[in-house]
């Protein structure tokens, strides 16, 4: 089941950047950076910092370079998927992998003797 916050859910796409725009903000002056230093240590122009701050659309790539000056990457965390196996697909493989130990152990070497 995925997390979610309901607040986040019910709220407009130019609410959720505005949001954006006010946790850059105050990752920016939590580390007492101008704009202009931000910008700076992004790569990006403060023109570019200042739109953000203010909830204006900005692309992917100016988000990333501006969480990667911020040192708060670890915003993206969320983006990660992990594959979720059923109980019962898990169960499967691991009966399959029961099945080929058996039969692994069952075979004899061409070369080993048996004795005769």
């Amino acid at each position: 089941m995925v997390k979610t916050n309901n607040n986040l859910i019910q709220m407009s796409d130019s609410a959720l950047i505005g949001q954006i725009g006010i946790f850059i903000k105050g990752k920016r002056t939590d580390k007492n950076l101008t704009q202009a230093q931000l910008a700076q240590a992004s790569g990006l122009n403060r023109w570019t910092i200042s739109q953000i701050e203010n909830g204006e659309s900005i692309n992917i790539s100016s988000l990333i370079q501006i969480l990667r000056a911020l040192d708060s990457l670890y915003v993206l965390s969320e983006f990660e998927y992990k594959e979720v196996i059923s109980p019962l697909e898990y169960a499967k493989l691991k009966k399959k992998q029961k099945q080929r130990v058996r039969n692994q152990s069952r075979k004899t070497p061409d070369n080993e003797d048996l004795g005769w």
